[in-house]
């Protein structure tokens, strides 16, 4: 599986937006960015489960239900999910300790670069899905994520349980429903014979229009 990360990604998460970085901060970046992958070993799990919708915006992914007009529309002419979750694992949790105790510059570096990294990961495998699934005549609906919209985050349990998470990836979830270790992703990936590609995720299902971090259109 080819997949890179974007150092480009990681300045957005930086709050540069579209501006260039200095050639400091482009030099954190690339120190970051060597770190990571040379310390850090990302894993990744998915299943595919049957899809039935309700009514009210009731959706049934087998491993649990859940009632959201966003997800709804997402899913909608899909007969299968993928439950997929991913974790770049407890070393760049210690990596970006590790820089908060030397310098916290730094470490806000490496807590960006790491987000761009597991991001990237994910792309890299919803890429790997999509050839895979392809062979079977389905096409892929975007990545769509507990905290997504109306998508409730205490989805994260049930759905982590689906998946043995803790045990196949190391990945849990706090009491306060926060994904541990901290640079992981669940979520959901709907499967349909028909290639839809007017679907929104990410930045364009959010509703903080004013967030710093927020993709251009």
């Amino acid at each position: 599986m080819e997949w890179e990360i974007s150092e480009r990604e990681i300045r957005r998460y930086l709050g540069y937006g579209s501006r260039e970085a200095d050639e400091e901060v482009n030099r954190m970046i690339r120190i970051c960015v060597e770190q990571l992958k040379r310390d850090v070993t990302p894993r990744a799990v998915y299943q595919v489960f049957p899809l039935k919708f309700g009514e009210d915006h009731w959706l049934d992914l087998t491993a649990f239900q859940v009632q959201s007009r966003n997800l709804e529309k997402n899913l909608w002419g899909c007969s299968q999910v993928i439950l997929f979750a991913a974790t770049l694992g407890t070393q760049a949790d210690q990596l970006i300790r590790r820089f908060s105790s030397w310098k916290m510059s730094q470490a806000v570096v490496m807590q960006a670069a790491a987000a761009a990294m597991i991001e990237a990961y994910c792309d890299g495998w919803q890429e790997e899905l999509k050839q895979e699934f392809g062979k079977q005549g389905l096409y892929l609906r975007p990545r769509f994520s507990p905290g997504y919209g109306d998508f409730p985050l205490s989805c994260q349990l049930p759905f982590l349980r689906a998946l043995e998470c803790q045990k196949r990836i190391g990945l849990t979830v706090t009491d306060s429903l926060i994904l541990a270790p901290s640079k992981s992703v669940t979520a959901v990936i709907g499967l349909s014979r028909r290639d839809e590609k007017c679907h929104k995720h990410g930045c364009d299902v959010c509703e903080k229009t004013e967030c710093p971090f927020r993709r251009d259109s």
